[in-house]
């Protein structure tokens, strides 16, 4: 015998004379050839049985409201995959509802089938129709059907069916359990909707569709205003009852085709086939009328609501789906900054920034603050945030610092917006802790070689934290919670100066981070020069350790050097829990990054 090709799924078996060993030797072969999903495997298994057994066409059929051929080995185009038949009409159906197998040799003799349609125009005349367990369950039946030829199964053809049979039921039943994990992994368990994971792999789906088919989608990012509110009156089980009276009230008020995610916390993601972003406001402002006309009936008693929400529309022309989130984050924020209750259509900046644009802004205090939070990995407990510039055009838009960082150091006008957001920052510490917030509660912020520079700007910023410090009603410690974060956008011409500009905040108790570290040669010589607190790992190396063994090594390699010279971690860009749980496992401190929460423009929740 000459041995079977192994890489092609078919050829496992050598025809119809092989022997009772050779079958299950190749049966087992093809139960465990990797690089074969479920289908091709069971396809490949009844194509096998077809040609060992001499048959003609081999059906694995599913009984439920209708009967459907869900596998078909059929080489003479007889009966096609996915046919659906009325239950009655099947020849299977006997077996079906006695669960016994059956063995005809030829059909034309067995009155309940002499006049069927497969025997009269297609010329079956054996039969051989097995029932499936798929579990606990029935409704499966395999079926061996040859044309012209009556000849019986003998007992090992028989057992061979039999073994085939067991094992597909094995295989759908494996199947259907890798089904319903998958299910509970991208279902959300309170509301019952797609969750985060599920949404971001459904829209790459609607991406790649429009892109091919040229029809865009509508896209709306939806959050419950004041829902802290509800939870911290009524608690968590009040608040678990709105959220999924929530989500049935937006699914119900969707069209077909249409979705829903739940995108975090309070935040729903909406998706509209077709639409337009006007279409999309129209519709998003349907729903906010009912949810304020509507209150959610539960167990304290009807509580009122309202949402704010972003909405942008994708289309032919656009290729990422990152600037269009982003885009119905900004309006989101918006609609929350200017009262919430409101449905805001995201537009692009077009601010033309130069010099007199940037200038205007700084010298009417438009700089704003966002925050985002930094959480111990350990506990999943907040220990900091960062803060992040951004500034307020006159018309309300929010424009992120990546859109005017370059010109502004270009101006050297950076020194300037560092320090309109030192100086809230130092704001928002006082009245944290005021608030009976914990002083060890770090506050991460970002200063520039040209801040640094200005030995007038550093001592107005020391005078001020000092004056802080005095009418802050907690008395602190030689450390402050204030972490100045540096980074590599200016190139560092000495660091003995960048040593001396930054050591009055040193001697004050400010802390110091390295940002993006792991990103260039500069950091390391930061690290080496200066009394480092905190290493920021490069949100590159995060973002890719899941796909790629090396560049997880790495990560790991930086947690370990830390660990040893006492220096915490904080990795950027955690994305999803599998990522946080690595980091964690590897000795990361921190991690900040969307999983954990967007940056949040003060005075919003």
């Amino acid at each position: 015998m000459v041995p079977p090709d192994e890489s092609d799924p078919h050829a496992a078996y050598a025809g119809p004379d092989t022997s009772h060993v050779d079958r299950l030797n190749a049966l087992w072969k093809l139960s465990v050839r990797p690089g074969l999903s479920d289908p091709e495997r069971i396809r490949a298994m009844l194509a096998m049985a077809a040609e060992v057994l001499d048959m003609d066409l081999v059906v694995l059929g599913e009984f439920a409201e209708h009967y459907t051929a869900r596998y078909v080995s059929d080489p003479m185009g007889m009966f096609p995959e996915g046919t659906v038949l009325a239950v009655e009409k099947v020849l299977c159906h006997e077996v079906h509802l006695s669960r016994q197998p059956s063995h005809i040799p030829d059909l034309r003799e067995d009155p309940r089938y002499v006049d069927h349609v497969l025997v009269n125009k297609l010329g079956l005349r054996t039969y051989s129709g097995l029932p499936v367990a798929v579990g606990d369950k029935g409704g499966w039946v395999l079926a061996f059907l040859r044309r012209y030829r009556e000849l019986p199964p003998d007992a090992v053809d028989i057992a061979y069916m039999d073994l085939i049979a067991d094992w597909l039921g094995n295989a759908l039943h494996q199947s259907a359990q890798k089904d319903l994990l998958q299910r509970i992994a991208l279902t959300d368990p309170l509301t019952g909707l797609p969750n985060r994971r599920a949404a971001e792999e459904r829209l790459q789906k609607e991406r790649a569709r429009t892109l091919r088919d040229g029809h865009g989608f509508a896209l709306a990012l939806v959050d419950l205003d004041h829902f802290k509110t509800v939870n911290d009156r009524y608690g968590h089980a009040v608040g678990d009852e709105v959220l999924k009276a929530v989500a049935r009230r937006f699914e119900s008020g969707l069209r077909e085709g249409d979705w829903v995610a739940r995108w975090g916390g309070e935040e729903f993601l909406f998706v509209l086939h077709g639409s337009t972003a006007q279409d999309a406001v129209a519709t998003l402002e349907r729903l906010a009328a009912l949810t304020r006309a509507t209150p959610v009936q539960t167990a304290v008693g009807p509580i009122s609501l309202s949402f704010s929400a972003g909405v942008a529309a994708f289309g032919a022309n656009d290729r990422d789906m990152l600037p269009m989130l982003e885009e119905i984050d900004t309006a989101l924020y918006r609609a929350k900054a200017e009262g919430r209750d409101q449905v805001h259509l995201a537009a692009p900046t077009h601010v033309q920034w130069n010099s007199a644009v940037l200038r205007q802004a700084l010298a009417e205090n438009r700089v704003r603050q966002a925050s985002q939070v930094i959480v111990d990995l350990a506990t999943g407990q907040p220990v900091a945030d960062e803060a992040l510039a951004r500034i307020e055009t006159p018309t309300g838009e929010i424009v992120e610092a990546r859109d005017f960082v370059d010109l502004a150091e270009g101006l050297g006008l950076m020194a300037e917006v560092d320090r309109q957001v030192i100086r809230n920052v130092m704001q928002r510490c006082v009245v944290r802790m005021d608030q009976g917030g914990s002083t060890d509660f770090a506050h991460f912020v970002n200063v520039s070689p040209q801040f640094l520079a200005r030995r007038d700007l550093v001592e107005e910023m020391l005078n001020n934290a000092l004056g802080y410090c005095q009418t802050c009603s907690v008395m602190l410690g030689p450390v402050k919670p204030i972490v100045l974060e540096l980074t590599e956008r200016q190139r560092i011409v000495s660091l003995a100066k960048l040593r001396a500009d930054l050591q009055p905040f040193i001697d004050f108790g400010f802390r110091l981070a390295l940002d993006d570290f792991g990103s260039g040669y500069s950091s390391y010589l930061y690290l080496a020069h200066l009394p480092v607190s905190f290493l920021k790992i490069e949100g590159w190396l995060v973002s890719n350790m899941r796909q790629d063994r090396k560049v997880a090594g790495i990560v790991e390699s930086l947690a370990s050097f830390a660990r040893k010279e006492g220096v915490l971690t904080v990795a950027e860009h955690v994305e999803d829990a599998e990522t946080a749980r690595m980091l964690a496992d590897m000795g990361v401190n921190y991690g900040q990054g969307w999983y954990f929460g967007r940056p949040q423009l003060d005075g919003m929740d």
